[in-house]
């Protein structure tokens, strides 16, 4: 995610440069004109004083290009940057920094709609996992889901609070059956024999973010940081791991007076020992 580029470059100090276009009475680029760099990076739009200001557009020679509004030769205000990797981002700028309401569209299609601070996703924002069809809504802070938050899919959600990606304590699965589980997420120890692979040991970290085998396996949303293992894995005893602990089922739907057991509540029986177990 990062806007690795050149168009910090001085480029009235860009004696080897090209520019054609308007100036002021001091000679300054002034105006609307085009800038060809020594490095093969290319301007084209409004200039006041001999820096870039106002609407343009300025393409890379490494493929990515940003249009949109600058500020004293920095991007600042509304604009819309392509990455070589095929990802976007559309929203606001400040001082060349993705800053206020964007949204950020990544290479597989994922998005990012939300707040932004200093290049960095903060504040309240909605993460959606384009192959899944899930999504995370909440707080972000430094570019991670903090705080608290809730993951939203087909039929269920998770609501609760969140550290470094991943929910801590106590929370609560909502059906649309017409119930909720209440619980709480903690780390625990799990056997880790020698012959388990690290593949084995990477599925830990699912990218899928729901399970019903009574514990759920968060991944990081792209753009966050991957951990790295170190291929010790033959040394350790045991992995940590999230697990979901559930405590109490609490039906949503009103039953009228003498009713006996409907579908719903056969269902959220069943649920009580696939989710619980």
């Amino acid at each position: 995610m990062s806007d690795v580029g050149s168009d910090e470059f001085d480029e009235e100090q860009n004696k080897l440069g090209e520019y054609t276009g308007n100036r002021n009475e001091a000679g300054e680029r002034h105006g609307v004109g085009k800038a060809v760099l020594a490095n093969g990076d290319v301007y084209e739009g409004e200039y006041q004083k001999g820096k870039r200001h106002g609407q343009g557009t300025y393409r890379y020679k490494n493929g990515a290009r940003y249009v949109g509004d600058y500020q004293e030769n920095k991007k600042h205000g509304r604009g819309t940057f392509y990455y070589p990797d095929g990802s976007k981002y559309e929203g606001s700028w400040e001082d060349d920094l993705r800053h206020g309401q964007g949204v950020y569209t990544y290479p597989n299609k994922d998005t990012y709609d939300g707040e932004w601070l200093k290049h960095e996703r903060f504040g309240q924002g909605v993460y959606h996992y384009y192959e899944i069809g899930s999504k995370y809504k909440g707080t972000w802070v430094n570019g991670n889901m903090e705080n608290s938050g809730e993951y939203i899919h087909a039929n269920h959600r998770y609501q609760g609070n969140f550290v470094n990606n991943s929910p801590v304590g106590s929370g609560k699965y909502v059906f649309d059956i017409g119930c909720e589980q209440h619980g709480e997420y903690r780390q625990v120890e799990q056997p880790l024999g020698a012959e388990r692979s690290r593949s084995d040991a990477n599925s830990q970290k699912a990218s899928y973010p729901g399970s019903r085998s009574g514990y759920l396996g968060f991944g990081a949303p792209a753009g966050a940081e991957e951990d790295q293992i170190e291929g010790q894995l033959g040394e350790l005893t045991s992995t940590p791991i999230l697990k979901w602990i559930p405590k109490s089922i609490i039906a949503l739907a009103t039953l009228t007076p003498g009713e006996k057991t409907t579908a719903e509540e056969k269902d959220t029986s069943s649920m009580q020992e696939n989710i619980g177990s």
